[in-house]
Parts: structure tokens; sequence; C-alpha cells
């Protein structure tokens, strides 16, 4: 039986809670980790109609990209929208997870869905906002124990390469070793020299991750006395950060992109700021609010910027610093998370043949109308 716990520790193995802008709040926002769980509502964000889409389809949890609490709450009240839906929300035991700018910086999230819906190349990091030193972890495994510690030690939070996880490199061998008075061996006798068929698994493990990922494979590892290395890694830190800048497949007037945009994200309205006929080749993509980033991407050289819930003054400021700017929305920019949300946890829970539903919210669109 899969529990709440359980699928936090698979998005956060995604999603690192450190990955996250500083003060940002993800992670589990209500209810009990130890509560089963067999449906799974995925949604952008909570909403009153949200709340009761899940009550109404008997889910145990909730995972969403924006916050249900994103501030200290002070009351919860029946006369307010806001107090009204968590109270419904705790009534029903419905449990509620967010990733919030983890999910925005990691390979894979919010931005490089951007990316990928826009077909831009050539992409890089539009503002770092974490450099993570990784270290390597090799520890000799009789072969009975082998998948079990390789499975602790990826559900720890090790193994992940850019958009792959669970990657390991495994050398079998001949471990030997003569325990002593006082030893109690998993294999082998008091006094007797042993020669074991074993697999030296290597992996490698962010430094956030390092203490819980040693703790899960000393914790699933037959051996009373546990051989295992740690090294620091040479290459440069790996860098992690919010939105993405890359170059279109083809260059076109910004007008022109700006159809293409509304296009490629279903979006029910585009607007934009600059030179319609200016020519576009390389674009910086953030979903969400991003214009806290605009200098960023003028700086990396962007030819326009892509984000949404622009303001008035900071398009004034954009278009004097030379960046036109297109406006796709909130909603627009981000919504193409939530089936990748959806995807990835019905895979770890296939991985592990249980039976889990993930589907989701049908509840939750694009707020405004455009005439």
């Amino acid at each position: 039986m899969v529990k709440v716990g359980d699928i936090v520790a698979w998005m956060d193995e995604w999603a690192r809670p450190a990955l996250a802008i500083d003060g940002d709040p993800v992670g589990l926002q209500l209810g009990d980790p130890a509560k089963p769980v067999t449906k799974v509502l995925a949604t952008l964000e909570l909403t009153p109609a949200v709340a009761e889409e899940a009550v109404a389809r008997g889910v145990e949890l909730v995972v969403s990209h924006h916050a249900v609490l994103y501030r200290p709450a002070d009351r919860i009240r029946e006369d307010d929208p806001a107090g009204r839906m968590l109270r419904r929300l705790i009534q029903a035991d419905v449990a509620v997870y967010n990733a919030h700018t983890n999910l925005d910086v990691v390979p894979g999230g919010v931005n490089d869905q951007l990316v990928e819906r826009l077909g831009l190349l050539d992409v890089e990091v539009l503002a770092p906002t974490r450099h993570e030193r990784m270290f390597k972890l090799a520890v000799f495994v009789p072969v009975d124990h082998h998948r079990r510690v390789l499975d602790a030690v990826c559900s720890a939070g090790a193994g992940w390469i850019g958009g792959y996880s669970s990657c390991t490199f495994n050398i079998p061998g001949k471990g030997t070793f003569k325990p002593e008075e006082g030893a109690n061996p998993y294999i082998g006798s008091v006094g007797k020299l042993e020669e074991v068929d074993e697999i030296r698994l290597e992996t490698v493990v962010p430094a956030d991750r390092l203490n819980a990922v040693v703790d899960a494979m000393l914790a699933a590892h037959a051996y009373e006395e546990v051989a295992y290395d740690v090294y620091p890694l040479e290459q440069p830190a790996k860098t992690f950060g919010i939105g993405r800048i890359g170059t279109l497949a083809q260059p076109m007037a910004l007008k022109e992109l700006a159809i293409f945009i509304k296009e490629r994200l279903d979006a029910p309205g585009v607007r934009f700021c600059g030179e319609g006929t200016k020519r576009v080749s390389r674009l910086a993509v953030l979903g969400g609010s991003g214009m806290g980033w605009a200098e960023e991407a003028r700086k990396k050289g962007a030819d326009a910027f892509l984000t949404g819930d622009v303001k008035h003054h900071d398009a004034l400021d954009a278009l004097a610093a030379g960046l036109p700017v297109i406006d796709a929305g909130h909603y627009s920019t981000e919504r193409w998370i939530v089936p990748v949300i959806v995807a990835y946890l019905q895979a770890r829970a296939a991985a592990l043949g249980t039976l889990l539903e993930v589907f989701p919210s049908d509840r939750i669109r694009e707020p405004f109308a455009f005439v």
C-alpha cells in the first residue's frame, strides 16, 4: 500500500526541496504522511472548485504546483473562502503537497516543458540559483542484497543525472573478510577467512542528500560492518536555475512569434510589447510571474522574453532596456507541468507494481476570459 509519505518522497527525489528559492514553502502542507493513498489528484493550484473535486472523487492526496498555504495562516474561518476550503480538506482527510520553485528549477520541470513545446535549441539556464557539489558513493554488496541496496540509495535521492533517475554502475567481484571474536557476521564463521561474490555499486549523490543516502544504504545492507567509500567529485558544480534561454528553430518576427506561442501553448490570448517586425532568434522563457528576471534575460542576449503576469511599468522598463516581452499568462505558461506530474507518479507506482490512480484536475482553468 502506497502512503502519502511515499509519494512525497517520490516528488522530493525529482523536485528536491533544496532546489526551491529561499522562503518558498514546498512539501507536504496538509495531512498525515502515514495515510494510505489509492487516488491522487494533480493540479496547478488548489481552488475551492478543485478542493470539492478532490473530495467528490475520493482522493487522499492532492499534488499541486502552487502552495495552498503560502504565508503563515493566522485564522481558518468559515466566512472566508480560503478558510472554508482548508476546513473542507481537513474534514475530508485530504492531504496536500506542493512543489513550486523547485519544480520550476529542476530538469524536466515547468520551464523545460515550455522549452519542449516551443522547440528551443541550445538551451541553457537563464538565472542560476544553486551550484551544487556532487559526491560519488561506492559500496560493496553481497549479490543477494544488491537490488535492495540499489533501490534504497536511489529512493533516498542518489543516482540522478539530468532528467534520468536510478543511474548506477555495477561491477561483480570477490570480497574477502575474516570475522574476529565478538563479530556477528551475516555470512561466514568467526576465525575463518571467507570469500564472497559481491557487487561494487557506484552512483552519484548531491551534497544535500548525502547523509540520507548513506543512512538508507546502511539500513538496507546485509553486513554488520559495511565497506563503502564517498568521494568528492572535482568536476564543476552542477548548476540549477530559474528560467531557460535558447534558440528558435527558425527566426521569426516578434508578432509572428507571439502567434506561434499562442498556438503552441493553446493560450486564449497573448500580448506583446515591442516592434512587431523585430526579428527574434534567441528567446528567454520563464513560466508564471517572471518579470523579476527580465534583466537576466537581457544580459544573456535574449531577443525577447516570454513569461506571464507582466505589469505595465515592468513592460515599459523592459522596452526602455531594449527587451521585447511576450505575456502568455500565468496559467498558459505553467499548465503543461500537470500531465508530467501525472505521468511521473504513474510510472513510479507501476515500477513498484502497486495500484495507484493518478489523474489531472478537470476544474482548474484559465481564470481570464478574452474578448
